[in-house]
């Protein structure tokens, strides 16, 4: 008998991973920018595996789940005075970057969790 529950858990989550992807098309340039200038390797490393996740023909769902919360992660972790720094050296406004790109991040972290 086929279990309907998993392919509709399995399908949500490649839905949340198809808008994670679209969203990347649209604003993965800025959030590039962003994670170049908090001179964290790892957030370039997490941005670098969402993209190795969509280079497949279906995107690994795990895998843009991993990635996307190693970049929550990251923004999250940024200090006021290390934003102000950056805003200050580079020219960028790097503390509304990383709450618009958090956010977006959040809501693609909800997608997934409501698809389990």
């Amino acid at each position: 008998m086929l279990n309907t529950t998993t392919l509709d858990t399995a399908e949500a989550r490649l839905g949340a991973a198809y808008a994670a992807e679209q969203h990347l098309r649209r604003h993965g340039a800025s959030l590039c920018d962003l994670l170049d200038a908090l001179d964290d390797p790892s957030g370039f490393s997490a941005l670098c595996d969402l993209h190795g996740a969509f280079g497949q023909p279906i995107p690994d769902a795990d895998a843009v789940e991993g990635a996307l919360q190693d970049i929550q992660r990251i923004l999250a972790d940024q200090t006021p005075s290390s934003l102000d720094r950056i805003g200050h050296e580079r020219g960028l406004p790097p503390s509304d970057m990383t709450r618009w790109h958090g956010a977006r991040v959040s809501e693609f972290l909800v997608r997934f969790r409501h698809a389990d």
